[in-house]
Formats: structure tokens, sequence, C-alpha cells
């Protein structure tokens, strides 16, 4: 589930981008919805709300350090919520890691193609990438206020008792150390 959501979210995004550049030019917003959307081709190489603009090789570190959590989380992963979740938050991750890896001024260093607009402009243009992190973001919240974990379990966890490894403990060992 994790890596189907992953890829989809991924492939969308980097589609979307690629005829975004293709048809769209910086100067030129369409209007979408009269006056709701705007299509508008815009190149960021900082993060959200263009922030970070010259620490765009940092911002790249970060979105591999993503990529490979979320590769070593997925091993543990017994939940479909959270498959949902963490899919939509490494596709998102590799969309924008694409635009940073390949796109210019260089390798490591490439700015990320945004396009959508919400007018009026009190949110930045933002990309599918962008709003799969975003969604990916809400859900982690929702999903951990409710206590659903990545194994697949609900509720709180009891606390270790002091001396606890965490670790199971046979019936044979429980009853040993009673005696």
């Amino acid at each position: 589930m994790l890596a189907g959501v992953a890829a989809f979210a991924c492939a969308a995004d980097i589609t979307s981008k690629v005829l975004v550049v293709a048809h769209l030019r910086p100067d030129q917003p369409v209007h979408i919805l009269g006056n709701v959307f705007e299509l508008w081709l815009t190149r960021n190489p900082g993060a959200a709300f263009s922030v970070g603009t010259s620490y765009t090789v940092v911002l790249t570190l970060i979105a591999l350090t993503v990529v490979v959590y979320i590769a070593r989380t997925a091993r543990k992963l017994r939940s479909t919520g959270w498959a949902i979740t963490l899919g939509l938050l490494l596709g998102g991750a590799l969309g924008n890691l694409t635009d940073r890896l390949l796109r210019s001024p260089g390798f490591f260093r490439g700015y990320v193609v945004d396009w959508i607009a919400v007018v009026p402009r009190y949110w930045p243009i933002f990309n599918i990438a962008d709003s799969c992190i975003v969604i990916g973001g809400i859900l982690t919240v929702l999903l951990s206020l409710n206590g659903y974990h990545l194994d697949g379990t609900r509720g709180e966890r009891p606390a270790p008792s002091p001396g606890d490894s965490g670790t199971p403990v046979s019936p044979d060992e429980t009853a040993d150390a009673e005696r």
C-alpha cells in the first residue's frame, strides 16, 4: 500500500511538472474557475513559503533523510492508515527531491517547480508534492491523536516497568523469575 501510494503521488507530481514546464510561461498565469485558482509557473529554491532559499543543499539532504526514514519504517508497518500517510509523505518528498536533484541550477541545488496558486494569494504557490506532504502531515497528527500505531494496534501502550528492556518474556521466564 505504502509503495503504491508513494509511486502514484510521485508520478502525478512529476507528470504535472513536466506538463507545466512544457506549456506555461512564468509571466502568464492561467485563470481557472474564475478568479479562484491560477496555474502559475514558478521555481522555488527554498522550502514552503520560500523559506531557506539559500539552503537548497540542506533541504535536499533533509528530503533524503525523510525518504530513508520512511523506507526503514516500512518494515514494521501493519496499519493501512499509516501506509497511506507515509506513502503520501514519501511520494511528496520524492517528487520535490527529483526537482532538487535534476533541475537547474544543478545537482542537489535544483529549484522545485511550483504551479498551483489560490487567489487571492494568501497561500504560497505550491505543487502536487507539497499537497501530498501537507495531507500526510495532517493524517500523521490525526492518527497519532487517535492512538493508531505503525504496527496496526490502537490505544495507549503500557509504560515499561523499571528495568524492563521492552523485550517479550516467555511464560517459562516469568515462572522462573517469580520463584
